[in-house]
């Protein structure tokens, strides 16, 4: 039997024990060292010691610290109220306008995004603060509820975001580049968003319901709402800012995130011992599951690089007739579809050991090609059956709307993200002028 055979059902394998509940990491770790056993021959030395030392030099990387500390400063925030303080500033500006209420939903979301880099986090908030709001000035159950799920993809992609860590670390690229990388697509995605719902207003209203205006608000209200956000956006600038201007490392920058945020909190009133508790043994859970799937990750790619696959299939791919391009966008295709039925950072460990080498022959840019990923992944999030934000919305919306509803509604946020996945893939640029400048 052929190694690529061999690969391939090692691969099914792998599928099948996620998909009857074995753990991610458990069953990556089950794989790469029955895999290393039948490639070498030996499970004394080889596949026993590619379990002794994957471990060590999995999680033995400075870069990993800034997954905690990120983590820990969007939960801060959260703490501290930042998501219902964007939302009325926006509110305040925006709400007038045609599909206002969306269009403040998706620029919320995207602010919140840069200060939690998790698009569960957006969802589960939004979904509580956005959808009453919609519902009570007209706007439908289904738009509504599509507003939150589809703009909570920007938490995946506006820096600092948690699966362009989780890619950097897997190709070795430069977290603080990818960071910068994912501004422009980022603030693209929610122009786009934008403009669709704008368009949606004007040619086809019933989509949106009869959403009537809400109350003119005076300019010292606006500005108040704006000084109420300052705090939370001027972490944000902070943040951001010193990792463009080379004056802090991202993992440095986590850790100014983290310690502005819970100041923020505790200056606000919002400090309590028994949340803060909460909060790191959320944020140690959250970790330590993450560092399980990279231990299980890099013994996978250790399996894969064992049984010479990875650069058989590589020399193949770079020896086809087919257009570069269209062999990239049938990566994402593949990535999209694993998103149907896999979480987003499995997707990213599974597929990236192969994907990634191939990449690098072509000669494209892995930063360019991390970020289109990432936006293949964000598809998965919102497509059945397994759509993650779907089901965290739906659980925090309770027996509101029901999990088609959601579907449904989401359906053209989806259609918009598949858009500017297309025109980053044409357009390079949007991607790597920014890394290129830093």
């Amino acid at each position: 039997m052929s190694s690529a055979v061999i690969v391939i059902l090692l691969l099914a394998l792998t599928i099948a024990m996620i998909f009857l509940g074995v753990n991610i990491g458990v069953a990556l770790l089950t794989i790469s060292v029955l895999g290393a056993w039948v490639f070498t021959g030996s499970f004394s030395s080889s596949a026993i010691g590619i379990l002794g030392t994957g471990p060590f030099y999995a999680t033995f990387d400075y870069a990993l610290a800034v997954i905690p500390l990120f983590l820990l400063m969007g939960l801060f925030s959260n703490g501290s109220g930042a998501s219902k303080d964007i939302y009325d500033a926006g509110f305040a500006w925006l709400g007038r306008l045609p599909g206002g209420l969306g269009i403040v939903t998706v620029i919320a979301n995207a602010v919140f995004a840069a200060v939690t880099g998790v698009s569960i986090a957006s969802a589960a908030v939004f979904s509580k603060i956005a959808v009453p709001q919609m519902l009570r000035y007209g706007y439908k159950k289904k738009f509504s509820v599509g507003c939150v799920v589809g703009s909570s993809a920007l938490g995946m992609l506006i820096p600092p975001s948690l699966l362009l860590i989780v890619y950097g670390i897997v190709s070795s690229e430069s977290i603080g580049k990818l960071f910068i990388a994912g501004i422009i697509p980022g603030i693209l995605l929610v122009v786009n968003y934008s403009l669709g719902i704008i368009l949606s207003s004007w040619f086809y209203p019933k989509l949106l319901g009869k959403p009537f205006l809400p109350e003119k608000m005076d300019w010292a209200s606006r500005f108040k709402s704006v000084f109420q956000a300052f705090w939370n956006v001027g972490l944000i600038v902070l943040v951001l800012g010193g990792i463009y201007g080379g004056i802090f490392t991202p993992t440095e920058a986590g850790a100014i995130g983290c310690m502005g945020a819970l100041l923020i909190m505790v200056f606000r009133g919002k400090f309590k011992l028994e949340e803060f508790k909460q909060i790191l043994m959320e944020a140690g859970s959250i970790t330590a599951s993450v560092f399980l799937l990279f231990i299980g990750a890099q013994m996978f790619a250790r399996m894969l690089a064992l049984s010479g696959v990875i650069e058989d299939v590589s020399q193949f791919v770079t020896t086809l007739t087919i257009h570069p391009l269209l062999i990239v966008s049938g990566m994402l295709v593949i990535i999209m579809l694993m998103g149907t039925f896999l979480d987003i950072i499995s997707i990213m460990l599974i597929t990236m050991p192969i994907f990634i080498p191939i990449i690098d022959a072509f000669g494209f840019s892995l930063i360019w090609f991390g970020v289109l990923a990432t936006i293949a992944i964000e598809t998965g999030m919102m497509t059945p059956p397994f759509g993650m934000v779907v089901f965290v919305a739906k659980a925090s919306l309770g027996d509101l709307v029901t999990v088609e509803d959601i579907y449904i509604g989401s359906a053209p946020f989806l259609l918009v993200l598949i858009l500017t996945m297309a025109i980053l893939l044409l357009n390079p640029w949007l991607v790597t002028w920014l890394p290129t400048v830093m």
